[in-house]
């Protein structure tokens, strides 16, 4: 079956689609998947690209081509907008229409985020055309990237109180901040936690936590995607500072992004926006506006929850019926769980399940089923809360395309199964093509699609593949380098490999599956000969049927091997 991998996008979170464009091109079943990377650019089109630049670091080192960038700045291709409507050169690859796609793939699986990405835009355009896709459909796109939205029908489905406030554009008036401030202190108490409603998980998320009006000013404007500048300030930058100030807001994790809105101008590029700030204050103004063109419209203000906070997946039987994942603690390094946090190393850690009692985490499971089930997703979600100190449950910001590093939630939780990367991707392909059935749309000719792809898949379960061992030493180097290998010979489809770790004590273990998820090697040490958590084997127990449909028997054991040489 011909996958067609979209990432990319005009979301601001294109990096990290990006990064789960990549996972699903290296990892994805070799022996049941061709994969084909299409680029979706920023003015919406679509890319053929070319294999080789799967490896590129970012998006930007390959696009716009290399030439076009300006003054010494790395801006993405809407700082370019002559370019909407001009050829894609052959080095890039080559653009097609959506009338084209099934020339060129049989299922497009998603790892695009954001806006027009997650919200069902993408999906209602794949379904006019009859293509099947991954992840949830219309409805569950649509409610999971409006965090307004979702509150209110979590709160439906779990009756959990949770005290929010949102705030209109209309309402935010430089004369109304100090009022606004006391309003929401009086209401949401301290810190506020301030969220573009509209996004991903983690971009325009921003916390307040002294009673600083100044802070609160800034925190919003972040999640309105805007910024507040003065005359003062900008006549106090030098010029190499000005240059950087231009960089910083054309960088995606940390900026408000182009094109951005200066008293009516849209400015495309950042030599242009310092150019018309000069002129502007140079006119007498005192104060500049600038916003992003794909500003909020309003943002959500919620209070702050003290507790464990976590994140846990779900994912469906063949029935649809729902499994949720373990779920897996944030250990937070850092104050705020944002974009930085989430996908940059060393801001978290991850531990599975929550440090808690079996009974709590059989509780948040429970309520994850549910609240996957009422919220009209399907196919595989993760969903994001806390566990507060008197145990109340709280849920919050459910994700329908969750990030896909190697190493993320979503593939640690289907490790612990028994599922590894290569086959929780064909878990992803294989139920969302059943999802896509039940919508009555092009029925027949997916169910003949679903049925192709079982054929294959029993059989490549049955093969009696030789073995690969992977020996690694108990160092973090070695561990991701073993990783790697692991994921990709079990992308490869042609061996079986086996990690074993000659561990500190000397010995050689052979590791079961969960084992090659862990964030450091220390994380494995010290589950060598540790009791697996009861939560772990029940989930296993009941996700049995589908981790033997795609991974055949899997055995969860540590073994010790005594001969090192294998």
């Amino acid at each position: 079956m011909r996958i067609g991998i979209f990432f990319g996008g005009p979301s601001r979170e294109r990096e990290i689609s990006f990064a789960g464009g990549k996972t699903a091109f290296e990892y994805l079943d070799k022996s049941l998947f061709e994969p084909v990377p299409v680029f979706v650019d920023s003015f919406g089109r679509f890319i053929l690209l070319q294999k080789e630049l799967m490896y590129s670091s970012e998006i930007r080192e390959f696009y716009p081509a290399p030439g076009i960038q300006k003054d010494g700045f790395k801006t993405y291709i809407e700082s370019f907008p002559e370019l909407a409507a001009a050829s894609v050169s052959a080095e890039i690859g080559k653009l097609i229409s959506p009338a084209e796609f099934k020339e060129h793939f049989d299922f497009a699986f998603l790892a695009m985020h954001g806006p027009d990405c997650e919200d069902g835009a993408i999906q209602g355009l794949l379904e006019w055309y009859k293509i099947p896709y991954s992840g949830p459909g219309l409805m569950g796109s649509a409610v999971g990237i409006d965090k307004i939205l979702q509150n209110e029908m979590i709160a439906l489905v779990n009756g959990q109180e949770k005290k929010s406030w949102t705030l209109k554009y209309s309402q935010w008036v430089p004369k109304d901040y100090p009022l606004l401030f006391q309003v929401l202190k009086k209401h949401l108490g301290l810190p506020l936690v301030i969220k573009a409603p509209h996004q991903g998980s983690s971009i325009g998320v921003a916390i307040v936590k002294e009673d600083s009006l100044e802070e609160f000013v800034s925190a919003v404007n972040q999640c309105f995607f805007q910024i507040e500048l003065d005359a003062e300030t900008w006549k106090e930058l030098d010029e190499a500072e000005k240059l950087a100030w231009g960089q910083k807001i054309a960088n995606l994790d940390e900026g408000i992004g182009f094109p951005v809105i200066l008293d009516g101008k849209t400015i495309y590029h950042p030599t242009t926006l310092i150019s018309e700030l000069e002129i502007y204050f140079s006119e007498g103004n005192d104060h500049a506006l600038l916003s992003s063109s794909n500003a909020e419209d309003q943002v959500l203000v919620e209070e702050f929850v003290n507790g464990q906070e976590f994140s846990c997946g779900c994912i469906q039987f063949d029935d649809g019926s729902p499994l949720a994942l373990p779920p897996s603690e944030v250990i937070k390094m850092v104050q705020v769980f944002d974009f930085n946090t989430k996908y940059k190393p060393g801001a978290s850690r991850k531990r599975t399940p929550v440090d808690t009692t079996l009974e709590k985490n059989q509780e948040i499971q429970q309520m994850i089923a549910a609240t996957f089930q009422q919220l009209g997703i399907n196919a595989c979600v993760r969903i994001d809360g806390f566990l507060t100190e008197n145990g109340t449950i709280l849920l919050h910001d459910p994700n329908t395309i969750p990030g896909m590093s190697p190493t993320s939630f979503i593939f640690k939780q289907m490790a612990e199964i028994g599922l590894n990367v290569t086959q929780a991707l064909t878990y992803l392909v294989r139920q969302s093509l059943r999802e896509r059935i039940r919508t009555g749309k092009h029925t027949w000719a997916l169910r003949a699609l679903l049925a192709k792809l079982d054929e294959r898949i029993n059989a490549g379960v049955a093969a009696q593949k030789p073995v690969e061992h992977i020996v690694f030493d108990a160092t973090d180097e070695a561990y991701v380098e073993a990783r790697r290998r692991y994921g990709l010979l079990n992308a490869g489809g042609k061996v079986k490999p086996v990690p074993v770790l000659k561990a500190s004590d000397g010995l050689f273990y052979q590791l079961p599956n969960p084992l090659m998820f862990k964030e450091y090697i220390s994380d494995v040490e010290e589950l060598l000969h540790a009791e697996r958590d009861p939560l772990l084997v029940e989930t296993s127990q009941k996700a049995a049927a589908l981790t033997r449909f795609y991974a055949g028997e899997v055995s969860y054991d540590i073994t010790q091997t005594v001969d090192p040489v294998i």
